[in-house]
């Protein structure tokens, strides 16, 4: 990943003087000449620089540190939470697990058959219903539990006693394996009479309720967690799970020696933590970066004041961020003639899937931004219009896709590792055409010299396989 030349480095850091190319490497490109200077300058908070980022590196350090300090965790925005998981996979596990996997409004489960190096996978996505989301948590856990009888009987394993991985994908303090402790709700959900319990009893309390389910809950993790392990069954090397979807997070590898006051096995010289990093800038530490869009962003979320670099950089929040911009220079009259349709003025109807079409075009081609502003009631479009709009939501991509290399590249340092993987998932960094080049760009002018090499690995199972093999390693 390291440029062997210094090309890099010297280009200009203003991303409309940039294109990343499908193979990685930066271009300049005239189409961004041809953008308005109010619309260039409307976008400048967005273009940061690599000094700003190593500040936001610096901070980010700062708190991960205090977040490993049982004494300084309290105040720390990044709480770092132990995982308890110490062992990666060696590719010799064997049998036949269920997993779990929520952290959205879909969630999975999954048998998984596991060989060696051999697998089988079955799976079906259920819906959880926005009024379960923000129900009770009774009502959640019941539901998850009808779903998982609904599998087993499919798969015909309802009558098998089937170890299961839990992945959960919102902050938990970990008081084991088998027991995390829910800290607060994220992506929507509000369940609140669950903060503060352990939400791997309160699915037992489900499952023991339908009395026909016989599953053994081996352990709780994070989707980040899942994402590492599942990555590491394939490459050795993987020592960072980070999820880029619908919310951000990231685990990485961690000495025994720097985790003060671990209560856990103390023989073994690592443990995976979770960092819960969507939490960063919650003291204010991101303030100096956020302009006046993100705070509106976060002033008409369901938790406003909380999961600030979340909200910065996942793609819960982007396309909302593009929304507004686009309303600004509306009204400006800058673009789309000054008109203001009715859907562009109501919260949420520009989805973050809007900046991977619109970016999805070649240069000069405005088909995709033309069928994407065709959804949200802009039928007459000029390719100027398409080539600002295009501008804005790059702008907006990549502070998120730098931003989210920051945050890895703290990691990375701190690790030391000479050459290692980042096992990555989730829709925004799966779907969106240049968020990996750009990521690949960033980390590798970010890291310390002495590291050599380092490679993002797209999961290509989700975190669910990563939770067969924890409770493969239990059973």
């Amino acid at each position: 990943m390291r440029p062997k030349t210094d090309i890099i480095s010297k280009l200009c850091a203003c991303y409309s003087e940039l294109e990343v190319s499908e193979n990685g490497t930066v271009d300049s490109c005239d189409q961004h000449d041809r953008v308005l200077p109010k619309i260039r300058e409307g976008c400048k908070e967005f273009i940061i620089p690599d000094s700003t980022l190593k500040q936001v590196m610096a901070k980010l350090r700062t708190e991960i540190d205090k977040g490993l300090n049982p004494k300084t965790k309290p105040s720390s925005s990044v709480k770092c939470f132990t995982t308890y998981v110490q062992d990666l996979p060696s590719g010799e596990e064997n049998g036949k697990f269920l997993a779990l996997d929520l952290g959205g409004t879909n969630f999975r489960v999954l048998l998984i058959t596991l060989n060696g190096r051999h697998f089988d996978m079955q799976s079906k996505i259920y819906v959880i219903p926005q009024d379960v989301m923000v129900g009770t948590s009774k009502n959640l856990f019941n539901h998850i539990a009808e779903c998982l009888a609904d599998f087993t009987t499919e798969h015909k394993v309802s009558k098998d006693n089937l170890p299961l991985g839990f992945t959960f994908s919102f902050p938990l303090k970990q008081e084991g394996l088998s027991r995390g402790i829910l800290q607060r709700w994220t992506k929507g959900f509000n369940c609140p009479e669950a903060i503060g319990e352990d939400v791997v009893e309160l699915l037992r309390e489900a499952i023991h309720s339908h009395g026909n389910l016989h599953i053994d809950i081996m352990a709780i993790l994070n989707d980040t967690t899942g994402t590492l392990m599942s990555c590491a069954w394939k490459n050795h090397n993987t020592k960072i799970g980070v999820i880029l979807g619908t919310g951000t997070n990231a685990c990485y590898v961690e000495k025994i020696e720097n985790v003060i006051d671990f209560d856990g096995d103390k023989s073994k010289p690592i443990v995976l933590i979770n960092t819960e990093w969507g939490a960063f800038g919650d003291n204010g530490e991101l303030d100096f970066i956020r302009t006046q869009f993100d705070k509106e962003v976060d002033s008409h979320s369901i938790n406003p004041g909380s999961q600030i670099h979340e909200k910065l950089i996942s793609g819960m929040y982007l396309g909302e961020i593009v929304r507004l911009l686009l309303v600004k220079f509306i009204s400006e009259n800058l673009i789309l003639e000054g008109k203001l349709n009715e859907q562009i003025q109501q919260r949420g109807t520009v989805p973050s899937e809007f900046l991977s079409v619109v970016e999805s075009d070649k240069r000069g081609c405005f088909k995709e931004c033309k069928k994407a502003l065709a959804k949200i009631g802009y039928t007459q479009v000029s390719d100027e219009d398409c080539n600002s709009i295009r501008f804005v939501c790059e702008c907006v991509s990549r502070r998120a896709a730098h931003l989210a290399s920051a945050a890895l590249a703290t990691l990375i340092n701190k690790m030391g590792y000479s050459s290692l993987t980042i096992g990555v998932d989730g829709s925004l960094y799966r779907y969106h055409p240049h968020f990996h080049d750009l990521m690949v760009q960033k980390i590798s002018q970010l890291i310390d010299d002495k590291i050599m090499n380092v490679n993002l690995m797209l999961s290509e199972d989700g975190s669910g396989r990563g939770a067969a093999l924890v409770a493969a390693s239990l059973y």
